[in-house]
């Protein structure tokens, strides 16, 4: 796994892989401040709503005060991850052709599919971020649960549109996929860094890339 982690940093900073994350991360972050420029009032109000069951005033204006930008900061997170499901084939096909030449590409991935695996990784993240996210403001515990739902958002949508392109057994991808869990949990300690975040779900796609092809 450690050289599996090294070549995929090696890629990141490759530069057709760098205009891929700017790309999608400067548009997924100028959709939402748009947003947030127009309507972020209503979306503050939506969140002390929300936060409405916290019985101490004091509390709850020192909560919402961080979570209201939590909020916003992890819809960019969701966008981000959307758009890199969606157009990261021709990208992740490049580097199967440049590290494993031989390696057949497979190509069965649909936009219908990334798109229902990717929406089904939504809502389990959101029911479970509603659930659990009181458990967030707790320090340290708070942090792994937080990365943890973050992962959930890279896991299948990884699996689903970096297996489909190479492996077409699955049985196989099943067997492949067993790490897929700590490949997002790694990929989603970039969400820590705002900015750098933009690159956690193109390095779980390339992490997983490597880990699948690697003994292909």
């Amino acid at each position: 796994m450690y050289q599996t982690i090294l070549k995929s940093l090696k890629d990141i900073i490759s530069p057709k892989v760098l205009m891929f994350i700017l790309t999608i991360g400067v548009s997924s972050i100028a959709i939402w401040m748009i947003f947030f420029i127009y309507f972020w009032d209503s979306f503050e109000n939506f969140i002390i709503s929300f936060l409405s069951w916290i019985p101490w005033d004091w509390a709850k204006e020192s909560i919402t005060y961080v979570s209201a930008p939590l909020a916003g900061y992890t819809l960019i997170i969701i966008t981000i991850s959307i758009l890199t499901s969606l157009f990261s084939d021709k990208l992740l096909i490049s580097l199967a052709k440049k590290h494993y030449p031989k390696q057949k590409i497979v190509d069965d991935v649909s936009i219908t599919g990334s798109i229902l695996v990717t929406i089904k990784s939504i809502i389990i993240f959101l029911i479970l971020f509603i659930i659990l996210f009181p458990l967030i403001f707790i320090p340290i515990f708070g942090q792994v649960v937080l990365l943890y739902l973050w992962s959930i958002l890279l896991k299948e949508p990884t699996v689903h549109d970096v297996g489909g392109l190479f492996i077409s057994d699955k049985k196989v991808l099943k067997q492949k996929r067993k790490k897929s869990t700590i490949i997002a949990m790694i990929a989603s300690l970039f969400n820590y860094i705002p900015f750098l975040n933009i690159f956690a779900p193109i390095f779980a796609q390339i992490v997983f890339l490597h880990h699948i092809l690697k003994e292909a």
